[in-house]
């Protein structure tokens, strides 16, 4: 059941300018952590404010879930919210690979364009309500969290899962994101204004969520190790690759957490494939912008299946032309794999990689090599062992861009190589000369501004840090 719904469609108008948005509509992350109740107290109420006598059951009053009962929709509605803003149609699968090398925009809204060329303005509808989406899913799973304790406290691995999803909002947070997010609360009538978050103190929340998830999992496996996973990926983002690598030592290759989707309604769809490959927003990329992966390979990487359609097909500008088509997510009730124990291989890899040592680059290569001959049918030719520092850099996340790829982790392993491993941003993300049919260069981004509606927040005033 949806707890709250989209707050715009794919097809929204363009960006409004400044001048014509008025104060008192605006509307930011807290608003969007209401919208169901909103939406209840609406359809209670006549434009009279005289009660209706019919009731929609499709609207749940809030005071219902404030019982065991109410805990499974709860939490479902939860699990949907997290989804929709995971896989929805400007989620973090595409508007991260938009960003990054693994997704062009081949729309006619500059909202989009704008960020496949690097050069994002904090005034974006599209980007806004990405944003909106991702608080949404941040409130719904602590609110469902925290009523199943008092309501429903076993099984606790429940719970668990709820903040293991919280905790991967918040690492797409910090991955996506500038530098000084904050996290209010609308808990009654008075809303309680987050303070900007500093690169610190979101991993440490994040971390925070994934440990709570850990200590909650009991005795479901499918929950700690999710939880594992996405510590790990946090401890990556801190620099911190050999506990990361012990954080999933336990996770089977095996292991896969996937978000489910159905065609019953547009909430519930794997809107990634309808962005990329049904309204064609968005087009798969390969070599984007001179530096970007090549994704695309014939034969296709079984990693990334593709196939050039015939007749033809255009972007949703038709200015965009002979389209790739991905056949990762092949339809609208295509799952999306969110962790999984090839992330968790791959992350010892980066472990061995951190050694700087020819021992610790050998072991990373078999680590590469188990899952290139056993998690992949056909298997994929072994690889040799680089000689370098710098090729084995490249190796392993050109391998972590493959196994991961349309998965929502491309931007943050681009950010990483920038702050971790001193690339020059401007040699690991697309740049120079747009290419055809636009005109005009890259931008310097690398990362998402926090969206202008933001501002109706008195403690917030922009982003602290715009680098990666």
């Amino acid at each position: 059941m949806s707890l709250s719904r989209p707050s715009s469609a794919p097809g929204a108008p363009g960006p409004v300018p400044p001048a014509a948005r008025r104060p008192g509509r605006r509307r930011g992350a807290l608003a969007g952590t209401v919208v169901g109740a909103l939406a209840g107290a609406l359809a209670l109420a006549s434009c009279d404010e005289v009660p209706l006598q019919v009731q929609d059951p499709d609207i749940l009053d809030p005071t219902a879930f404030r019982s065991a009962a109410g805990m499974a929709p709860l939490r479902a509605g939860a699990i949907g919210d997290f989804a929709l803003a995971f896989a929805g149609f400007d989620g973090v699968v595409v508007v991260s690979g938009n960003l990054a090398d693994e997704i062009r925009a081949t729309d006619s809204f500059e909202s989009r364009l704008s960020v496949d060329a690097r050069a994002v303005s904090e005034i974006n509808p599209e980007m806004e309500v990405s944003y909106r989406n991702l608080h949404r899913a941040h409130n719904s799973a602590r609110v469902a969290a925290e009523l199943a304790a008092e309501f429903q406290p076993q099984p606790r691995f429940l719970r668990g899962e709820l903040y293991a999803l919280r905790g991967f909002v918040e690492t797409f947070f910090h991955e996506l994101y500038c530098d000084g997010v904050p996290f209010s609360r609308l808990d009654g009538a008075t809303p309680e204004y987050g303070e900007p978050s500093t690169r610190a103190q979101l991993l440490a929340r994040t971390t925070a969520s994934f440990d709570t998830a850990l200590t909650l999992a009991d005795t479901s496996t499918r929950v700690r190790w999710l939880a594992s996973v996405g510590r790990a990926r946090t401890l990556l983002n801190l620099g911190r690759p050999a506990e990361a690598a012990a954080a999933v030592r336990d996770v089977p290759t095996s292991f896969r957490y996937q978000t489910t989707h159905s065609t019953t309604s547009l909430r519930q769809e794997n809107r990634i494939f309808d962005a990329v490959s049904q309204t064609r927003r968005y087009a798969v990329a390969s070599r984007d912008g001179g530096n970007g992966l090549p994704y695309l390979q014939t034969p296709p990487d079984p990693r990334m299946p593709w196939t050039q359609p015939t007749p033809p097909v255009t972007g949703f500008d038709q200015r965009f032309t002979n389209l790739p088509r991905q056949l990762k997510y092949p339809g609208r009730t295509s799952p999306v794999t969110l962790a999984d124990g090839v992330e968790a291989r791959l992350v010892e890899a980066e472990a061995q990689l951190a050694l700087d040592t020819p021992a610790g680059r050998a072991a990373m290569t078999e680590l590469l090599n188990g899952l290139r001959t056993t998690a992949i049918t056909p298997a994929l030719p072994r690889l040799t062992a680089p000689a370098s520092q710098a090729e084995a850099v490249d190796l392993l996340f050109a391998e972590r861009a493959y196994w991961l790829w349309l998965t929502g982790h491309r931007l943050g392993d681009l950010r990483r190589l920038v702050r971790q491993y001193g690339r020059n941003p401007e040699s690991v993300f697309p740049s120079g000369a747009l290419p055809v049919p636009r005109t005009g260069n890259y931008g310097r981004d690398v990362n998402l501004p926090i969206p202008f509606e933001e501002r109706n927040n008195p403690k917030f005033s922009g982003c602290l840090n715009r680098s990666a």
